[in-house]
């Protein structure tokens, strides 16, 4: 069994086109949804829009994937963030020092959906399916063939091509498709300070939302004596951290890093 973690962003989307081409050995392409009230809606829409029949007309497949609880019932990842009995916090939010803290929604939206379901159809310890990561070599450091689970072998196609981001963008773009936006989740702690800028301007709507989660954030926290985090590395709210700026002001995007496993912001 050979599949890709489809992140709907740049690199597993010219791994779609190259599997298209017939470039790379994968016709199964797994989108692990997080949520359509989690995910960014620019990414939603190009996944089942453009890449959706994309890979049908190819004879590929793409399966949308959720979390599903024991009982059976889906939950979601904002869902998980605003559970009354949530003591601790999924996402990487910020420390007052701007340090990330401990996440695990990789783990239990992406790394552990994905698996669930290549178990479900029959990969095991002795008979792993190989999974295949979108990092491109700009982000080698991303790459970590350690992180998977007994029943996965991780590869890494762009990688073993010796492509670039710049080089997806133009696979991409030469096959006709619009080169999609940069995936994840809208109120990422791991999104730019350009990204947050723009959401600010371009999508209001977004970024109260993100203001209304870091809130309840901090008043559950306040509740159980703890000290306030933030989605931002500045160590203030949201609305202080980004202000409200005239258009064009701010455009320089700041890399603050992202998911290192390479199942996100892919």
């Amino acid at each position: 069994m050979r599949v890709i973690s489809y992140g709907g962003g740049v690199q597993s989307t010219a791994l779609l086109v190259l599997a298209a081409q017939r470039e790379i050995n994968f016709s199964t392409f797994l989108f692990a949804n997080v949520g359509d009230d989690s995910e960014h809606p620019a990414t939603l829409a190009y996944v089942r829009e453009i890449a959706i029949p994309y890979a049908k007309s190819a004879e590929l497949d793409i399966h949308e994937l959720k979390r599903r609880r024991r009982d059976g019932a889906t939950e979601t990842l904002m869902q998980r963030l605003n559970r009354p009995d949530t003591r601790s916090i999924p996402i990487p939010v910020r420390m007052a020092n701007g340090a990330p803290g401990r996440r695990n929604c990789t783990a239990d939206f992406k790394i552990k959906v994905v698996g669930r379901w290549l178990r479900e159809h029959g990969a095991t310890a002795k008979a792993p399916a190989a999974v295949g990561i979108g990092i491109s070599l700009d982000e080698i450091h991303r790459a970590n063939r350690r992180r998977r689970e007994a029943h996965e072998v991780i590869e890494y196609p762009l990688l073993d091509l010796g492509l670039r981001r710049d080089d997806c963008e133009r696979i991409i773009t030469e096959a006709g498709l619009p080169v999609p936006p940069k995936s994840s989740c809208f109120f990422c702690p791991f999104r730019t300070v350009d990204a947050w800028r723009h959401q600010r301007r371009h999508e209001p709507e977004l970024f109260a939302r993100s203001v209304r989660l870091e809130e309840t954030i901090n008043r559950r926290r306040a509740a159980l004596g703890r000290d306030d985090v933030y989605l931002t590395r500045y160590g203030i709210p949201l609305t202080q951290a980004i202000p409200d700026e005239s258009p064009g002001e701010g455009d320089v995007d700041e890399d603050e890093g992202a998911c290192d496993s390479g199942w996100c912001m892919t």
